[in-house]
Order: structure tokens, then C-alpha cells, then sequence
């Protein structure tokens, strides 16, 4: 699946998309902070799209099935 990564999460993995596979939100993620680790200091402070929704709660209970994109926000300033 697309990963679309913004903002310091993109700096932090030096791309704005990468390809990940995992069965939940939580494998997709540990995914990327095992093949990008710098991106272990923003994970925890993203939010997460996956096809367009967002996702609230438990990462590990986000089954992403047939999924094909996951998009990863971490905060924004301005206004």
C-alpha cells in the first residue's frame, strides 16, 4: 500500500511516499520506524488517514484490509 508521509514525517523518513504492507495501522507503522528510524520521534504525534478517513484510538485495531493508502500528519502549526 501507499504510505503519503507530510510535514516532519516526511523529513524524518527523507520521502514523501514510500510502500509498507502490514495487516493493522500498527504493523504499517512499526514497519516504517524499522526501516526509517528517525521516524520513531514523530510516530507518536501523527495523525493517520486511512483511505481518506481518520483514524482514533487503538492503531493496533485498525484492520487495513484492502486499504490501498495510508496518509501520516503529523501537527501542523499556523492558522
Amino acid at each position: 500500500m501507499e504510505v503519503h508521509l507530510f510535514a516532519a514525517a516526511r523529513s524524518a523518513v527523507g520521502q514523501g511516499s514510500v510502500t509498507a504492507s502490514g495487516k493493522t495501522l500498527a504493523a504499517v507503522v512499526e514497519s516504517l520506524i524499522g526501516d526509517y528510524p528517525a521516524f520513531a520521534a514523530v510516530a507518536p504525534r501523527c495523525s493517520y488517514l486511512v483511505d481518506g478517513l481518520a483514524v482514533h484510538g487503538d492503531l493496533d485495531l485498525v484492520n487495513l484490509g484492502d486499504a490501498s493508502r495510508v496518509d501520516v500528519l503529523p501537527p501542523f502549526a499556523g492558522g
